[in-house]
């Protein structure tokens, strides 16, 4: 009888410690809140050199400068999303001089309010400028000067509702302000300037709404996709929809050096009734700050 009670007593425990991990094991994972941080540098360098080569080619040198930043304060009950990108890169072909390849400013900050799992309000500003004047070239290889910094400067504040499937995927839909702004004359006959008033305005308004949809997905550990679509329409024209769609795949090579390929697609009327097209395949050095 002793033996009987000692064994089931034994089953028991091992029963009851059995059920305990289970529990452990199925219980939820808590979530992780503060701030994550990110600060990444890429520097691409591209170079080729001819001398009396029967073939032909001319001597190319090219480089470009990208710095990202990414702050995300996730809490409880809200998640404030703060991210830069800062492009420069000039190209020298030949005898010409060297040209602008690359060249953006751009800052956006996201906050949102957690009031649901998958649907919450959100409130964003962004703002968007250049670091140096473009240049128009034309078959003489004159130039006109077309845009410098903050000719044009574009801002937007944003109020509507986000729509969270996961970490990968997020889409808001929001009421906009969209700012044109320029402090030049020159400058704002392209890109501010109302054709059907007499005077010429530097800064233009926009009443409008917006939406951005962003997707990112690892295929494998060294392989990343990311894709951003903003949409924006002003409410005077529905039927005209600016778009900016900007694609990028991350091959990492190594910890510091990957191979990367950038598609962006934008149209806007009020600059151009073309789409228009960029695309930048890179091989360079990438270094985490944060």
């Amino acid at each position: 009888m002793r033996q009987f009670l000692t064994n089931s007593i034994a089953i028991l425990f091992l029963a009851a410690t059995i059920i305990s991990a289970q529990a452990q094991e199925a219980a939820p994972k808590e979530p992780e809140y503060g701030w994550t941080k990110l600060v990444a540098g890429n520097l691409n360098l591209t170079q080729a050199s001819f001398d009396n080569w029967e073939a032909g080619g001319e001597s190319t040198l090219a480089w470009q400068v990208k710095l990202e930043t990414k702050f995300i304060n996730d809490q409880e009950k809200y998640n404030w999303k703060s991210s830069g990108k800062f492009t420069l890169g000039f190209a020298k072909v030949g005898d010409q001089e060297s040209r602008k390849s690359a060249d953006e400013i751009f800052v956006e900050s996201v906050y949102t309010r957690k009031v649901s799992k998958l649907l919450n309000p959100f409130l964003s500003a962004t703002a968007q400028s250049q670091f140096v004047s473009g240049f128009e070239y034309s078959d003489d290889d004159s130039k006109a000067k077309i845009s410098k910094v903050m000719n044009p400067g574009y801002f937007t504040q944003s109020l509507g509702v986000g729509y969270t499937r996961d970490a990968n995927f997020t889409s808001r839909l929001g009421a906009t302000l969209k700012e044109t702004i320029t402090n030049d004359t020159t400058f704002a006959k392209r890109y501010s300037d109302d054709p059907n008033t007499a005077k010429i305005e530097k800064t233009r308004i926009e009443p409008g709404i917006t939406s951005v949809t962003e997707f990112q997905k690892n295929f494998q550990d060294n392989v990343v996709f990311s894709s951003k679509l903003n949409l924006f329409t002003d409410l005077e024209a529905f039927d005209r929809i600016d778009v900016l769609w900007e694609n990028n795949v991350t091959f990492k090579i190594s910890k510091i050096f990957n191979v990367a390929l950038d598609v962006d697609l934008l149209y806007d009327k009020d600059i151009s009734s073309e789409k228009q097209l960029k695309q930048i395949l890179s091989i360079g050095l990438t270094y985490l700050f944060l």
